[in-house]
């Protein structure tokens, strides 16, 4: 099979609707982990095991099923119980939700690598646990994090194929039903790849800097 420039014309503009739809359930599932796993980790840290056990059996649970089988029980179980989401929304919760779970980890290291000397100098100031927490503990704690935190950005980047399971409209979604509909694959499967080669690399390369900024700032 050759490759064909005006099909390629002809169906770039519905992949570019998909890429968008990339970019959106990527950057709000991110924004969901990122406020889950802050959550999940101040909650596991709980001197309170009605609150630590609980959280932390969910945390495990989530973490040791697939992506996937979140997605469909999010989408086509839910509704069974009168809770309906559209596509994108149980996306953006499903990706949100699984790479919490990852993220938690992520804080919780960095939480307990702030010196114990600084929890007692908040109390020593009469600092409540909120103030604590905001002005002392989250400042310190997160810079350090930044790294590993964008890592599972790309990962959840890549993982938004999945999401085409739960008929989202993304890019391998879009690239699937004009291939299908015109039985060509090479063009739209080869321009998948090449658009998550155009987002992942720079991508890659951003991370790479705040690997070297804060990287040299922790140490």
């Amino acid at each position: 099979m050759e490759w064909d420039w005006s099909f390629v014309r002809d169906i770039l503009p519905t992949l570019l609707d998909g890429v968008l739809v990339t970019i959106q359930a990527t950057l709000l599932g991110t924004a969901l982990a990122m406020t889950v796993g802050l959550v999940f980790a101040i909650a596991r840290r709980s001197s309170n095991r009605f609150v630590s056990h609980p959280i932390g059996f969910l945390v495990d649970f989530i973490r040791g099923t697939p992506l996937l089988v979140q997605l469909y029980f999010l989408f086509y179980i839910l509704p069974d119980a009168g809770i309906l989401l559209s596509p994108l929304v149980a996306g953006v919760i499903g990706l949100g939700l699984h790479y919490g779970t990852y993220t938690a980890e992520v804080y919780r290291a960095g939480i307990d690598n702030i010196p114990r000397g600084q929890w007692e100098a908040a109390k020593a100031v009469n600092l409540n646990a909120t103030q604590t927490w905001r002005y002392v503990i989250v400042p310190q704690a997160v810079p350090p994090m930044i790294p590993a935190l964008a890592n599972y950005f790309i990962a959840m980047f890549k993982e938004t194929p999945l999401l085409s399971a739960i008929t989202v409209l993304e890019l391998m979604n879009q690239a699937r039903s004009v291939a299908n509909f015109n039985y060509r694959y090479l063009e739209p499967m080869t321009l998948v790849g090449a658009f998550f080669l155009l987002i992942s690399i720079p991508s890659v390369i951003a991370l790479r800097a705040l690997e070297r900024r804060y990287g040299a700032r922790a140490r």
